[in-house]
């Protein structure tokens, strides 16, 4: 873990969203590069609900590239399959971030349990596990030099270290 973080990693964040059509392949199933993409809503969600948005970000030259990724797939999702994208901070500090993912196929009924929850570390997630991973990334400028989040977005630093201190976004 990073020296900001400490001992534990941040609560699980939940996104729904649908599987489109054009996300799957001939075998009928989701092309494994969307994953990728679902990973990155479920980190801009994430932030989102901090009240901060990449936008945001970048308009103050605080960039986050994605500099490692590691992804399982377990079980294929379907077209029109509604999945749910849970994701948590497993380590941050002042010059990196690294999240974990899981995009699991939930049930009606758990669906239905699922809102406006948050999960702890050690609450078991609902659901089927579809494909889990993680992406690590560095903080940097426009010209891709490395920055410090304190000094470079204050504001930015303070909310992703009071969400782990509180035990992460709801």
């Amino acid at each position: 873990m990073g020296k900001d973080m400490g001992d534990k990693p941040g609560r699980w964040h939940c996104t729904t969203i649908r599987v489109r059509y054009q996300e799957s392949d001939q075998m009928g199933v989701v092309y494994h590069a969307n994953y990728l993409n679902w990973f990155e809503i479920g980190r801009t969600e994430m932030i989102r609900e901090l009240g901060i948005t990449y936008r945001s970000m970048e308009e103050r030259g605080v960039l986050l590239p994605v500099t490692d990724l590691d992804m399982k797939f377990n079980q294929p999702a379907r077209y029109d399959d509604e999945i749910t994208i849970f994701t948590r901070m497993t380590d941050f500090s002042k010059l990196r971030i690294k999240y974990a993912y899981e995009v699991r196929r939930l049930s009606d009924e758990e669906r239905q349990g699922l809102a406006p929850a948050s999960y702890d570390e050690g609450l078991k997630l609902p659901g089927e596990l579809l494909v889990s991973g993680s992406t690590s990334h560095v903080w940097v400028n426009r010209e891709w030099h490395p920055v410090r989040l304190d000094k470079s977005a204050p504001e930015l630093y303070e909310a992703l270290s009071k969400a782990l201190a509180g035990g992460g976004v709801s």
